[in-house]
């Protein structure tokens, strides 16, 4: 009965006052996006990636960080790695809100606030300071090249999952699973006997309950968007989530290999195209999905079913069994944008969704 205590205790308590509040949030959120026009307007805001016409609030990152914040000062005792963590998501809420109000953002500036949000967590304790080799024992790293792996990491998830918010649910589908799935291995973690992991498991459990009630949301068709905000503070969490599970970022890394896949595609693309690797376009895969015809739904669905299957193989497999896992499935993943991008009937130009 002890175990069950414990397990509810990490689980659920977090898991529900964090979705309940992220969804009360969303109701002024919602208001206050109309009142300062935090909108998402493709006739005042146009840009490539633009799907549909429907004027839609943004700034669902307010709501996500009402939702963390409250829950973590609930449930996580204060300490130097929580205070980097609320320092970083309250500089990723100012830099989103911005982005979310100015439609000419400049994105070099949202990428130094990225930088200052992860070094504030780094800098607060967090680093990756060993992975396991896959091929065995483990490889430890400096301090310093610590850090600096870690900040490098986290600001790259951030922009991972900010590029995978193209259709309505796609973003908060994948980090809650991910967030799930880094929850489990921190509560098996913890009744192995290891303590450390039961606020991490809290935090994971958090971060899912905040990304579920945006989902809740931005489900097709999406009352609310994330925003820049929404979808930094989200890939913040997993980025640290990661770290903080016992440097468990090849788990994170398996769980997001879709759009990690189509993250180092599309970058290389921009470069390879003398474009700048930060300024949007509609070459995603998500894109690609909606030129052969699949909905908003069906795309997100893909998406969140391939987390979810990554996700289960990521908590039963080795390590040496995730890299193949991963060097497969990343294989694969490239191989089907390579061809959607050049077979895919891409000449078919897609009528933006009314819906």
């Amino acid at each position: 009965m002890g175990i069950i205590t414990q397990v509810f205790s990490i689980i659920l308590q977090p898991f529900i006052l964090s979705l309940f509040t992220t969804v009360l949030a969303v109701f002024p959120t919602i208001k206050l996006a109309r009142k300062f026009n935090l909108l998402d307007n493709p006739k005042t805001r146009p840009h490539p990636a633009h799907v549909q016409k429907r004027v839609v609030p943004r700034a669902g990152g307010l709501a996500c960080f009402v939702g963390l914040v409250a829950t973590i000062l609930t449930f996580i005792p204060f300490s130097t790695q929580i205070g980097g963590i609320l320092a970083g998501l309250s500089i990723l809420l100012i830099v989103g809100l911005l982005d979310d109000k100015y439609p000419n953002f400049s994105p070099y500036v949202r990428l130094v606030g990225q930088f200052v949000a992860a070094a504030f967590v780094v800098f607060s304790g967090v680093g990756i300071d060993f992975i396991t080799n896959p091929l065995g024992g483990i490889i430890h790293f400096s301090p310093i090249l610590s850090k600096l792996l870690a900040l490098i990491w986290i600001v790259w998830v951030m922009n991972m999952v900010n590029w995978s918010k193209g259709v309505d649910g796609q973003m908060p589908g994948i980090v809650t699973v991910a967030c799930l799935i880094l929850g489990l291995l921190s509560v098996k973690l913890t009744l192995l006997g290891d303590p450390n992991q039961e606020a991490v498991a809290k935090l994971s459990f958090i971060g899912a309950g905040a990304s579920f009630g945006l989902l809740i949301f931005n489900w097709y068709p999406a009352k609310i968007f994330p925003g820049f905000s929404g979808s930094t503070i989200l890939g913040f969490m997993i980025a640290v989530l990661s770290i903080l599970s016992g440097a468990k970022v090849a788990t994170a890394g398996l769980v997001l290999l879709i759009p990690a896949a189509d993250f180092i595609y599309t970058f290389t693309r921009r470069i390879l195209e003398g474009k700048s690797p930060v300024w949007g376009d509609r070459g995603h895969l998500h894109h690609r999905l909606m030129d052969l015809g699949l909905t908003h739904r069906q795309i997100s669905l893909f998406y969140i079913l391939g987390s979810v299957i990554l996700g289960a193989a990521a908590l039963s497999l080795s390590s040496g069994g995730k890299l193949f896992a991963g060097i497969f499935v990343a294989t694969v993943t490239l191989g089907a944008i390579l061809w959607l991008n050049f077979f895919g009937g891409l000449s078919r130009r897609h009528v933006p969704d009314n819906g």
